[in-house]
Formats: C-alpha cells, structure tokens, sequence
C-alpha cells in the first residue's frame, strides 16, 4: 500500500539527500555524462535510427517517430545506440502516454526524470498541443543547452538539477514549476536510480511523492540476475549483437571499464525491486524487455494501468532479445487481468 502523502511530508529526507549528493552520477560519473551530453566523446559510428518493421502502421506513432528524430540531442544518440531497441521502446512510450491522456478531462501532468534532453516528454508535449504540460530533470547543463536548442515549447519545462533537488517547495514556488504543485498523473524514471544507488526504497518514496494517488509511475531500469552467467550472457549479446553495429570495440571495453563497473554495483534484482515497488503501490507489471533491462509501470489503480497498456503497441525488439512473457504480472492487490495477460 503506498505510503499517504501526509506521511511523506513529515519524513526528513536529509540523509537520502546526502546520500545523492555523494553518489557517482554527481562525482566520478559526471565528466562522463557531461562530455557525452555535449557530443565530446560517446558519438556512434552512425546515428541510430527507428526500425519501422518492427512497429504497427498508425499515423499518431508516424508522427511522434519523425518529430522525436529532430529533438534528439547527442545524449540521446548515444543512449539508444547502447541499449537493444531502447529508441523503438521510446516511441512506443511516448505513442501510449498520447493515446491515454486523450481520456483525461484536464492536462496530463508528465515528469520525466532523468532522461537526459528530455526529447520524450519535449515530444510529446509538442504533439499533444496543450493535452501534456511535461517537466524534464537533468544535472547536466549540456543537457538544458540541447532542450533549450529548438526553442522554449509552451507546454514543456525542463529543470536543470538532480531529481532530489526539485522538492515539494520548488514546485509551490518556481513560477516556471507551479504548474505540477498538485502532482503528476504520470513519472517516468529513466535509468537514474542505478545512476545514484541501490537505495529504491527512499528513491522511490521520495519520487512518489510527487504523484498522484491513482498516477502511474515507470520504471527503466536495468537489473541484476541471481544467475550471474545469464547476466553476462545477455550482455554479451547486448554488446557483441547490437552495440556493435554503433560502437568500435574499444569503445565498448573502454564504457564497460569507465561507467558500466559503477553503474552496476547500483543494479537490483527484479526481486528486490518489487519488493520496493510494493510498499508505495498496489499493482506492477512489466511491459518491456530487454535482456537485463526492463519497463515496468505501478499504480494504486488498476484500471488506469490497464487503460495503458491496452493502448501499447506491441513490443518493438526481435524475439532473441525477450526473456519475458509480456505483460508480465509483478503483483497486484486484486489478482491478474489486463486481458488476462494476454495483451
């Protein structure tokens, strides 16, 4: 059951707040993500680009595929040429969250955390024309430079600061941010928390905070396996299978030995993650795979994840890549249904 926001606000956060300050996102990471975000170091032999086989005919997704491909910063290029069909899953994400708030009455209120230019959430803001107010969250400068290159979109914010920074009294107080005071119908977490810690409990209680009761919130992240083969397994496919096409082989030892060896010390098991998941929500399911990497969505509403997930297109990735049946029930309060699963 998630924790009532009342709770939340007498909780003294100042630990988890230093424990964030020391974390290597913000010390050993950051000469990493900073030169990536300026396009220094980190570029693709060749820009990666969304396989339209492998996604369903439909004019809404056209038109979020072509315009997401002129937002993209240098960040983003090499994100999505790192991780298996992560750019087609990004298109399917940002499709669904334009096809579920056309059942809202108001604006959905989205919060993008972390994801580097905030090319999703800037995207979809632009589509939706005023359906979608979205806030985006960077430590990196280079990051806002690239947001702020195409022009200040009406119905798009991006806060230049960590996660922890952006508390309940900058959003009663920055004028630019008073807009999401009364929390978000949707957060969406983009491997950052393995970027900081282990810590998904406080991570996550502290993020929830700024959601509403029956919102959603997402998760991509990439997790342990208690079989360590069949983790290097599916990383050995990762790098050799796909990140190979974009990357010379010294590129990827040298990732592997800079940031990958930090990054993982972070990493949970799915496991564990659940268990964390449960102590804020009611309901979990798992919507993408990718070798250890995988989307997952909470709510304390069923019916609103389910009105979701019926509005997802199938999974963009090759087969070889899946080591799930999706959706995948996590757990829920009231038993499974989305189709039966069988969405």
């Amino acid at each position: 059951m998630r924790v009532e926001s009342m709770e939340h606000d007498m909780r003294d956060f100042s630990s988890f707040f230093q424990e964030c300050e020391r974390a290597p996102r913000l010390n050993e990471l950051a000469g990493f993500f900073g030169a990536t975000a300026a396009g220094r170091s980190g570029n693709p032999i060749k820009q990666p680009h969304v396989d339209r086989r492998l996604l369903g005919d439909d004019s809404l997704l056209d038109r979020f595929i072509l315009l997401h491909e002129r937002r993209r910063g240098p960040f983003d290029q090499h994100y999505h040429a790192s991780i298996p069909y992560r750019l087609e899953e990004e298109c399917r994400l940002g499709h669904a969250i334009l096809r579920y708030c056309e059942g809202l009455s108001g604006p959905l209120k989205l919060y993008s955390l972390g994801t580097a230019e905030g090319t999703m959430a800037r995207t979809i803001s632009e589509l939706a024309e005023g359906r979608v107010e979205s806030l985006s969250c960077s430590p990196n400068v280079e990051n806002y430079r690239s947001f702020m290159a195409y022009g200040d979109p009406p119905h798009a914010t991006f806060f230049h600061g960590p996660f922890h920074h952006l508390r309940k009294n900058l959003l009663e107080t920055r004028p630019e941010l008073t807009r999401f005071a009364s929390g978000f119908d949707i957060i969406f977490e983009d491997t950052t928390f393995q970027m900081y810690s282990p810590n998904r409990l406080d991570q996550i209680e502290f993020v929830s905070q700024h959601l509403k009761n029956d919102g959603l919130f997402f998760f991509v992240e990439k997790f342990k396996n208690p079989d360590i083969a069949e983790y290097q397994r599916r990383e050995s496919q990762k790098d050799y299978g796909f990140k190979a096409r974009f990357f010379g082989p010294i590129d990827i030892i040298e990732k592997k030995a800079a940031v990958l060896t930090v990054m993982n010390r972070n990493e949970v098991t799915l496991a564990d993650m659940s268990d964390a998941i449960k102590r804020h929500f009611q309901h979990c399911f798992v919507t993408w795979n990718s070798g250890n990497f995988c989307t997952l969505v909470a709510s304390n509403s069923l019916s609103n994840v389910e009105r979701f997930i019926s509005g997802l297109t199938k999974p963009a990735i090759p087969t070889e890549y899946v080591y799930e049946t999706l959706p995948l029930l996590l757990f829920s309060d009231e038993g499974p249904r989305v189709g039966d699963l069988g969405t």
